[in-house]
């Protein structure tokens, strides 16, 4: 009787429960072809509720929402239905027939993806852009953002691309050596990325516990593209001149197996920038095979071969001599450009997902994953030979119109310029502004003498200049599972393991003799043993394929675990997640280097590593059309592999106290959200503490006679320790359709991004190591960031534009942009005690008075961006086949303009950097990225 009481009270409870439920059906199906659509969002707005229509398009929803609500019906290259209903509990309405209409805008601009050179080179760039990330969201921030201030290498929120998850099939993709995504590794790959999810900040994810900038997923699952055949032709004037793909998707077939794959290449004898040859292909499949109702396989797998030429960082001097275009790194050969830095990358990945329908409520889905291939950097090598750059300080004119006399080693003196010869520097410098490979070539060939003394011809000898590449070739096996179940009627869990391995090999490989013989494998700067790369193979002659400089291996181990709860009721969402990982780093060095030879050789200890994360947030449904929403997150994570070695290539040397980051962000939203009328408002704060970065380069004048070296003048490795970074600013967005065709949008963006801490800088200079019992690494002390800009990046960025749309399938659209307040990456020496202090005598200079310092270490702000950019398309139906025609101009009006810069690390005290400031054409000014000037884009596209 018991059992049959409490049955009985939980059917009625249960009957109760569903009384109280209103249920919307409906039937979507495409507005062309009337074919019913599967996969297809339906949610309620300001809810949690939401469903994937089924095989005959067909959905349905239960609610216990009282009064307005709006639905959302949403599909990837649709455009986006939002139904306006008044229900009461209890209620079933049937929505009827949806239609849904292509979104060619939205298609378009998936089609036209294209990596922004901030993307692709992350050594132009302390900040990376994360435009990438956010193309396939139709958030018209995100889009402004994507489409219009990417060009200046404008961030979100000011944070670097490691601070988001990207993520493919519940994969995380974010490289361990820099926390970064590869972009290159999905080049091309547009037409099968497009299904999406993004979230921003510390919004929920159901896959990852991500960053404070967001989670990005991307899925390829097979059944989940559009069937059809699609196929397009580009032409552009930006990183690329042409490109084509072709994709099919074959839809779940009857047999239970559904494939897409797709094909591309992208190429260009020479980019915007001259001298930036550029060729990519690009290779995908997937293939799924439904075992049963519950139980699926995909597998994924995509191959993307690239190689483009970068382009220089350039000083005002050497602009002002060329142009915004002018690069540096390229010469003729046999009447052909040929750039000396190429990046190659060709990194294959392999992944089979499962997928696990426990019930109704439940999900399952466990992926493994492995990715291997190489990433390479070329460059010029040279021994006992000047520099081959044709910017090099001596060969330009200001280094003969600021020389000042030298005195007595006290690098004082007296203003000396020689006009004179500046101006026949100018002269050659014009004449001779690429690099000379001809020069090179007869460098690497000695004379052949006959018995008379006579010179008869040239032949192969000892290569004086090599091509090499600095080479990381890696191999990644990965396994991640995640859960997702609904508990109860309002109680959602989500929760996920995540196992990574890498064994990175880094190199250095010789790609060309350059039509010498051999090359010494030794460091010439040097002398005796220092001079080795191997002690164990002293004195190698190395030729092409050979490995030579610095080998050693990364070994890197994470593990990731999260959970989180969502709890949904009627008037009030919230949420709670956690997180918690382990790092383990180990350096093997496969040479014994001459300069360390008991601290190079072998493995190094292995680096351990723990952190947690929490984050939580509540939304506050003040009617169906707005709502409130706050979000915070606090995690700790571990420093990059990059930053915890501090001179990988030559030691195992782990940097001096390194430690876990400390990360915290909040954000405070208000969404208005109607058919007539889209708004958003955003304040968000992000504390970013102890972070570590590690940079390399060549300064004069940065040690004095006590350091046990007597030359001042070193090459050196620079630590910054304990670095705090602060983000704070408003985001905010209006959508507005002034008529059923005109619609009005304004995004804007007001940052502040500053370094919050004064960090610790350790300085390792190499040469001293080579000394017998003399210290080699040197605590500088503090350098005074505190307060300065973070660089890389615009911090304040305005847009309004129009789009109109006409009945008879084209459109336009024109925005103008304001883009503002970026800044120079400064040189922390500079900053430092040790900048005022003379190197020869120990005593500060007399001169440094603290008013000329403030005008030499002002921070450069770089000139405000101004962009007019108009897109427009056209489609056509034809035969139940759709074809578009799409054309895009940017910076219409060819604003010449910097997206960034850096101070050079020559001058590393007050008297050098004042002398060469004070003489008006300074050698060591700082360097500048130059962003495109009038760029377009045309596209073709056949969807059959």
């Amino acid at each position: 009787m018991h059992r049959k009481f409490v049955l009985i009270l939980l059917l009625t409870f249960k009957i109760a429960s569903a009384q109280k439920e209103t249920t919307f059906s409906g039937l979507v199906i495409d507005s062309k072809t009337q074919i019913p659509l599967e996969n297809v969002v339906a949610s309620i707005q300001n809810s949690a509720l939401m469903q994937l229509t089924k095989k005959d398009g067909t959905f349905e929803l239960h609610s216990n929402i009282n009064g307005e609500q709006l639905i959302l019906i949403h599909s990837q290259g649709y455009k986006d239905l939002l139904l306006k209903v008044y229900s009461k509990v209890g209620q079933k309405i049937n929505l009827g027939i949806l239609l849904l209409e292509e979104d060619q805008i939205e298609n378009f601009q998936t089609t036209i993806i294209s990596l922004l050179e901030s993307d692709l080179n992350e050594d132009n760039s302390s900040s990376e852009s994360t435009s990438s990330l956010l193309q396939s969201s139709k958030d018209a921030f995100l889009q402004a953002v994507a489409f219009n201030w990417g060009q200046a290498r404008f961030s979100v929120r000011g944070l670097d691309s490691e601070n988001a998850t990207m993520m493919l099939n519940g994969m995380k993709m974010n490289k361990t050596f820099d926390g970064r995504p590869q972009w290159n590794n999905w080049g091309g790959l547009n037409d099968v990325l497009r299904n999406q999810e993004f979230s921003i900040g510390a919004a929920p994810s159901n896959y990852t516990f991500g960053g404070i900038l967001g989670t990005q997923q991307i899925f390829t699952k097979a059944s989940a593209y559009r069937k059809g055949t699609r196929i397009s032709f580009s032409g552009t004037n930006t990183n690329y001149n042409w490109r084509t793909m072709v994709t099919y998707a074959s839809g779940m077939k009857s047999t239970g197996w559904a494939y897409a794959f797709s094909v591309g290449k992208r190429w260009a004898d020479e980019g915007y920038f001259e001298g930036t040859n550029y060729d990519a292909n690009s290779f995908f499949v997937s293939v799924e095979k439904k075992l049963s109702s519950k139980h699926s396989l995909n597998f994924t797998g995509f191959y993307t071969p690239n190689s483009r030429g970068k382009n220089s960082p350039n000083t005002n001097e050497v602009t002002e001599l060329k142009s915004e275009k002018y690069n540096s790194y390229w010469g003729f050969q046999n009447g052909e450009k040929r750039n000396a830095r190429i990046k190659n990358v060709e990194e294959p990945l392999l992944m089979l997902n499962h997928y696990f329908k426990i019930n109704h409520h439940t999900n399952l889905t466990s992926a493994i994953m492995y990715q291997f291939g190489k990433t390479g950097n070329s460059n010029i090598d040279y021994q006992n030979a000047d520099s081959p750059d044709p910017t090099y300080y001596r060969k330009l004119p200001s280094y003969f119109s600021s020389l000042y006399a030298a005195d007595d080693g006290e690098f004082s003196g007296t203003f000396t310029p020689d006009y004179e010869n500046a101006e026949k520097n100018k002269t050659l410098f014009l004449e001779n502004s690429q690099i000379n490979w001809e020069a090179m070539y007869k460098a690497n060939q000695k004379a052949i003498v006959n018995t008379d003394g006579i010179i008869t011809g040239y032949e192969p000898a000892k290569s004086n200049y090599v091509l090499y590449e600095d080479r990381t070739d890696d191999k990644t096996l990965a396994f991640n599972s995640n859960l997702n179940t609904q508990l109860t009627e309002n109680i959602f869990f989500s929760g996920g393991i995540l196992f990574k391995n890498l064994k990175s090999h880094n190199f250095q490989n010789l790609l060309d003799l350059l039509g010498g013989t051999y090359f010494e494998d030794i460091d010439s700067f040097y002398k005796g043993d220092q001079s080795q790369s191997d002690l164990k193979n002293p004195d190698r002659q190395v030729k092409v394929g050979d490995t030579y400089g610095y080998n050693f291996n990364y070994y890197a181990t994470t593990t990731d675990a999260f959970t989180q709860f969502r709890f949904s009721y009627r008037k009030v969402d919230f949420y709670l997640g956690n997180s918690f990982s382990t790092s383990k780093y180990q350096r093997e060095g496969l040479y014994k280097n001459g300069i360390y030879p008991t601290n190079s050789f072998g493995k190094s200890q292995k680096v351990n590593f723990e952190n947690f994360g929490f984050k939580g947030g509540l939304t506050y449904k003040i009617s169906g059309k707005q709502w409130l929403f706050f979000s915070g997150m606090h995690l700790t994570k571990a420093p990059s592999l990059r930053n915890t070695f501090s001179n990988s290539r030559l030691n195992n040397s782990i940097v001096s106290g390194i430690e876990n980051e400390n990360i915290s962000a909040a954000d405070l939203n208000y969404v208005y959200h109607s058919p007539k009328l889209k708004m958003r408002i955003t304040g968000y704060y992000a504390l970013i503490k102890n972070t570590t970065k590690t940079s390399f380069f060549y300064a004069e004048g940065i040690f004095d006679d006590g350091a046990g070296y007597d030359n001042t003048d070193a090459f050196v490795s620079q630590t910054l320790t304990n670095l705090d970074k602060k983000n704070i600013g408003i985001e905010f967005s209006l959508e507005y359709p002034v008529t059923s065709t005109l619609k009005s949008f304004f995004s804007a963006a007001y940052g502040n991004y500053t370094y919050s801490s004064n960090p610790n800088v350790l300085i390792t200079n190499d040469a001293n190591a080579a000394v017998a019992d003399t210290e080699n690494t040197f605590d500088f002390g503090k350098s005074l960031l505190k307060n300065y800009k973070q660089p890389g990046m615009p911090q304040q960025a305005f847009s309004i534009g129009m789009e109109y749309r006409d009945p008879k399938f084209w459109w336009i659209s024109g925005n103008i942009n304001y883009i503002t307040d970026s800044y120079v990456d400064v040189f922390p020496i500079s900053r430092t005690s040790r900048f005022y202090t003379n190197p020869a005598s120990g005593f500060n200079f007399p001169e440094a008075t603290e008013e000329r310092a403030k005008e030499l270490l002002k921070q450069e702000k770089l000139n405000p961006v101004s962009l007019l950019n108009i897109t427009g398309g056209k489609s056509w139906r034809i035969y139940n086949k759709t074809i578009g025609l799409f054309a895009s101009i940017n910076n219409v009006l060819d604003f010449k303009y910097k997206t960034g810069g850096f101070e050079q690390a020559r001058n590393s005290n007050f008297r050098e950097m004042n002398q060469d400031v004070s003489s008006g054409t300074p050698s060591f000014a700082p360097k500048y990225f130059y962003g495109y000037g009038r760029t377009y884009f045309v596209n073709m596209t056949f969807n059959l």
